[in-house]
């Protein structure tokens, strides 16, 4: 029997390929490259985007620069590799697959400028995105360089096919401080080892701005009477408390995790995140809502990989309220840092106990009830508020109303459909017969409309029963039927003589307005079908009570401003 053996290979542009398009967000070039800045122990950084001409075309170029350690000839090898890293075994380092660089390959071409403090070297690699969909690994050239100062410098190219909408200021700037290593978390359970400078431009920006090292979060509230006695019913939404804890998981002893819980007001995120949208706020390009950012994040290296509200909340939005990461270097995160599913489903669960301690030892929290007083009073107060301010609005609408009186009654120029349904009730008493229909019985579910028949004496049982819709404005938009319609009782019509009025089946009918033929007559308005034997009957109150009972609505006098 003949025997071999199968030694598994690489397809190696293809994986290249893989790689390179893993890193679906653009940004997550920034990410790479102040987390190769942080681990070269650089103390300044500075990130600079620009769209520069370029054989008579408008080319992307992004400028990254540090003052680290810089890379030998090995180590700049590695960073054109693929799964080749210098730093796999240093645990204090974040960069250990060798696949973060791989994001600049989707480019035009790569410049990488570098001294380790005794030997300068520049590398250039043309169009590697292309050559690599041409079934070709790209080439970096090297050669020495003279007075090269100790770090690294790498120009990018006509990166992401130069689509730039990405890379604004504003955008850039909330990235970094919240998805990048110096913009990380770490600051709240340690100092940095090393304080870092990052002089950030981005598109649409004149000059650089310096990043603010470490996530910010707001300062913790000092007093709660204060706050409400400062802020009534917004006093919640200015509300801040920060929560860390520390500890091991319980079934891995040996895997630590650092958490920090911040309880966050709207108005406190909004006095800090310029990127948060909000009615009456012009937001910049990119802003997004606090529901799409906060929450809990997942981290490692101190820097969020995934949100995870579900560990926090499990029905409504609970988790706005929150603005909280948890630690832990034990997760294994995939080939783009853009998710912590590798990681073993044990470790995953004990971390998300962890989570849920945290959580239910801050809702039982002094500070948490602290919190719900704070936003009881403050609902105590808007109802107070509320009802007095309508009670404000009330008085105003009585001095501004138009009325009539008649037979001693007091009749209100309606606003709302009741109010019209109100008048006929009090006629219907004071004058039987005001209107050729009997009311049986009445439905307020959607709108007003009643049951009626055609007069008093007839029993029920025998009687043809139809509906009457009461309107405060009869307008185009009617949403009823006409089949077993009798009449329409509104205040007034926006409807004309001859414009034709669809019900919700389609059927159509035309309205007709007739001058009255006497002077014990009244002005007759009709929907007309000349297909159907029935006309229904439209009572515009407004005029019909003016003709037939003499009645006129005018403005209260001052005399009687209440």
């Amino acid at each position: 029997m003949n025997s071999f053996e199968i030694r598994p290979a690489v397809d190696e542009t293809q994986e290249f390929i893989e790689i390179a398009n893993d890193f679906s967000n653009p940004l997550d070039l920034v990410r790479e490259a102040i987390s190769n800045s942080y681990d070269a122990k650089a103390s300044k950084i500075k990130i600079c985007f620009d769209v520069v001409k370029k054989y008579g075309e408008s080319v992307l170029k992004i400028e990254i620069s540090d003052n680290g350690a810089g890379m030998t000839s090995e180590q700049l090898q590695n960073f054109f590799d693929l799964g080749n890293s210098t730093r796999r075994d240093d645990i204090e380092s974040i960069g250990e697959k060798g696949h973060g660089t791989k994001v600049y390959f989707n480019s035009e071409k790569i410049e990488v400028e570098t001294s380790d403090g005794s030997n300068g070297l520049h590398a250039t690699m043309d169009s590697p995105f292309r050559k690599l969909f041409d079934r070709e690994i790209p080439v970096a050239h090297v050669v020495s360089k003279e007075g090269v100062k100790k770090g690294t410098k790498i120009v990018v190219w006509g990166y992401n096919n130069n689509r730039r909408d990405k890379f604004t200021h504003d955008i850039l700037k909330d990235y970094i401080s919240w998805f990048t290593k110096h913009g990380s978390v770490e600051n709240q359970f340690f100092d940095f080892k090393t304080p870092v400078t990052l002089e950030l431009k981005g598109l649409g920006e004149e000059e650089f701005e310096t990043i603010q090292q470490g996530h910010y979060f707001p300062e913790d509230s000092k007093d709660i009477n204060k706050l409400f006695e400062e802020h009534l019913v917004k006093a919640p939404d200015h509300y801040s408390k920060r929560i860390v804890r520390t500890g091991s998981l319980k079934n891995y002893p040996e895997i630590r995790f650092n958490a920090i819980f911040c309880v966050e007001g709207k108005y406190r995120k909004y006095s800090y995140n310029a990127m948060l949208r909000r009615p009456g706020y012009s937001a910049p390009t990119g802003a997004y809502t606090i529901q799409e950012r906060y929450g809990l994040w997942v981290c490692k290296d101190f820097i969020p990989i995934q949100r995870k509200n579900e560990w926090i909340t499990f029905k409504g939005s609970e988790y706005t309220k929150f603005h909280a990461f948890i630690n832990c270097q034990a997760l294994r995160l995939t080939a783009n840092r853009g998710s912590i599913d590798n990681t073993p489903s044990e470790v995953l669960q004990d971390l998300q106990q962890e989570v849920k301690k945290i959580y239910e030892e801050i809702i039982k929290s002094d500070e948490w009830t602290s919190l719900e007083w704070l936003e009881d009073e403050a609902q105590a107060y808007q109802t107070t508020e509320k009802e007095k301010k309508n009670f404000e609005w009330r008085i105003k609408k009585v001095n501004r109303s138009n009325v009539a009186v008649y037979e001693g009654l007091t009749l209100v120029e309606p606003e709302r459909e009741s109010g019209v349904f109100s008048i006929f009730i009090l006629l219907e008493q004071k004058r039987p017969g005001l209107f050729p229909f009997h009311v049986v019985d009445y439905d307020t579910h959607e709108g007003i409309d009643v049951i009626a028949k055609g007069d008093k004496k007839t029993p029920i049982s025998s009687a043809r029963l139809f509906y009457v819709e009461f309107k405060r404005t009869l307008t185009g938009n009617f949403n009823h039927s006409f089949e077993n319609l009798h009449s329409i009782v509104c205040w007034e019509s926006d409807i004309k003589h001859d414009d034709v009025l669809k019900d919700v089946n389609g059927e159509e009918r035309k309205m007709q307005i007739i001058a009255p033929d006497s002077n014990e007559s009244y002005t007759k308005y009709f929907l007309d079908n000349p297909k159907k034997a029935h006309k229904i009957e439209v009572f515009c109150l407004k005029w019909y009570l003016k003709e037939i009972l003499d009645i006129e609505f005018t403005p209260r006098t001052s005399d009687s401003v209440v």
